[in-house]
């Protein structure tokens, strides 16, 4: 152990310059390194009664640091000064500054043990310090604090970051339990005081979400936050707002730049507004979209073109637009009755911002919304994040349909993944549950036709 050695013995009831205050490294039977950091006097009794000089002299020595060190760890844990304390492979040093200490030479062997309980006898006896080795230690070393007083201390600090968490709506209610139990917070903060700003401006750009109509990260981070950078990627606060975003928004698990961008799409938040698109068939508004529609072929629609120009159905505001969540099931129904179609959506999966964005606006304007997905839990799971951002009614997408499809399936894959609620129809989920089969949109596409054909114009 290295030490450094007092130059001049310490002012009465202070610290001997010649013992540092953290513990040291020896290994001992009954005791473990503890780094902590004193700061506040243990009630060890009067200092001023402490023969510094002769205390310096004794137990100051540099070859009894290990046994002061051992000693304070004792105190930091709340533990008593009994028993004995051992060192391994000791030196000359040390075996002589203990013998000196007890006024022997202490018992033969390859380790130096040494009991507590006897310099606490030869400190009290010797008026050294009278009120024994906790004084001396604190004396030489610094006061003590208790170690669970300091994690305690700390505990309640970690509160204190937590609580804007508190402010947040029911619907991330569980999410924010979470931060406080996963270890994120911890991990991206590092210290208590770090994380309450980190989790104050996390709260503030979640309060704030989703946003519509669609803008960038960027205008929305210096709207909403410390600048325009807050939110670049890699940072801290991204990381946390990405994460409880995405519980609002209820986006699937995934990585690569790919899926962090339609994740904060999913939530209003655009890189840019080109990337975002949703396809559509048969939906007018402007000369592109009539000459397609004319022709009853599919359409591409970006962010950017939707944000200058909302469709509109062809007929009156109270006209119905079917959702689907595969380009297969749209295909087929443009094939099947071109310009006659009634108008449709495809989310090619989970909803992109240019999609919320077409089906916010035609909601808006009194155009009903009927879904069909898959039936398989990730197809669950798109209905949900759809469900949260616009109100949609159930096409041919219920127990009772579900049901009457798996019976019709042959050969169909199980389910996989964990189950997901229904909240549509509660008995879908259940039925998934039981059947354990998945039903793609493609293998009911028959069904679906059969309730386009009516409706076509």
């Amino acid at each position: 152990m290295d030490v450094n050695p007092a130059a001049t013995p310490p002012a009465r009831g202070g610290r001997h310059p010649g013992i540092p205050a953290a513990a040291g490294r020896e290994t001992a039977a009954d005791d473990t390194v503890v780094n902590a950091a004193p700061t506040a006097r243990p009630p060890a009794g009067e200092q001023a009664d402490i023969d510094a000089e002769r205390l310096g002299r004794l137990l100051g020595d540099p070859g009894l640091a290990w046994l002061v060190g051992r000693a304070r760890q004792r105190m930091v844990r709340g533990r008593p000064l009994t028993g004995s304390v051992t060192l391994s492979d000791p030196d000359a040093s040390q075996r002589r500054a203990a013998e000196s200490l007890l006024g022997r030479a202490p018992r033969t062997g390859g380790s130096l043990s040494i009991r507590l309980d006897t310099v606490d006898a030869v400190l009290r006896r010797s008026g050294v310090s009278p009120d024994g080795l906790a004084a001396a230690v604190v004396a030489l070393t610094g006061p003590v604090t208790l170690r669970a007083e300091t994690r305690d201390r700390e505990e309640r600090a970690w509160e204190e970051a937590y609580a804007p968490l508190g402010t947040l709506d029911a619907e991330l209610a569980p999410w924010a339990e979470r931060m406080r139990g996963d270890g994120l917070v911890r991990r991206l903060a590092r210290t208590p005081e770090a994380a309450g700003p980190l989790v104050e401006a996390a709260v503030r750009a979640l309060r704030a979400l989703p946003v519509s109509p669609p803008t960038s990260r960027a205008t929305f981070a210096a709207r909403n936050l410390s600048g325009a950078h807050a939110l670049d990627e890699g940072t801290p606060l991204a990381t946390l707002v990405l994460s409880g975003l995405r519980s609002l928004t209820g986006f699937p698990d995934g990585a690569g730049a790919q899926w962090r961008r339609e994740a904060w799409a999913s939530a209003g938040l655009l890189m840019d507004d080109l990337s975002s698109t949703v396809l559509t068939l048969n939906l007018r508004g402007t000369p592109s979209l009539d000459w397609m529609a004319d022709a009853g072929e599919p359409a591409v629609l970006t962010l950017r073109s939707l944000s200058r120009h909302t469709p509109v159905a062809p007929a009156a505001t109270t006209e119905t637009i079917h959702v689907c969540e595969n380009p297969a099931v749209l295909s087929a129904a443009a094939d099947a009755f071109g310009p006659a179609c009634p108008p449709m959506v495809c989310l090619q999966g989970q909803p992109s911002a240019a999609a919320l964005t077409l089906l916010r606006g035609l909601f808006a304007q009194g155009a009903g919304l009927l879904y069909h997905g898959d039936f398989d839990w990730g197809g669950v799971r798109i209905a949900v994040a759809l469900g949260r951002s616009v109100p949609w009614q159930p096409w041919r997408y219920t127990a009772a349909h579900y049901r009457a499809a798996a019976a019709r399936a042959t050969e169909a894959p199980d389910l996989t993944g964990p189950p997901a609620a229904t909240p549509w129809d509660p008995a879908l989920a259940v039925a998934l549950a039981e059947c354990g089969v998945r039903v793609e949109e493609e293998a009911v596409l028959d069904d679906l036709l059969a309730d386009l054909g009516p409706r076509a114009r």
